[in-house]
């Protein structure tokens, strides 16, 4: 059986986690499937969760434990692909193109 857990990889007395999918049969530095993200919990949202295979894996059957659950379900969770765009300098005109005639 899956489960999508925190893995801790960060120093002593300095916490910080990656979100994992890891196999439940397996102790606590078993088999990890995939990183699905990270969490830091001195700034208290998760850094990055790549949703849609979050998603994915729960459509498998990955029970997420309670304190990965909220992180998921948080409304402040960015998503692995979210990044500012081309456009990002913060004018409202449209990006140009480069055409040649």
């Amino acid at each position: 059986m899956l489960r999508i857990r925190l893995a801790r990889i960060g120093s002593k007395k300095r916490p910080y986690y990656r979100i994992v999918v890891a196999d439940m049969v397996r102790g606590r530095g078993g088999n990890i499937v995939e990183v699905l993200g990270t969490y830091d919990p001195k700034r208290g949202a998760p850094s990055k969760i790549d949703q849609e295979r979050a998603s994915f894996w729960r459509s498998k059957g990955a029970a997420p434990t309670d304190t990965v659950r909220s992180l998921l379900d948080a409304p402040k969770a960015q998503c692995a692909g979210d990044s500012p765009g081309p456009n990002a300098t913060g004018d409202d005109a449209p990006a140009q193109e480069n055409t040649k005639a």
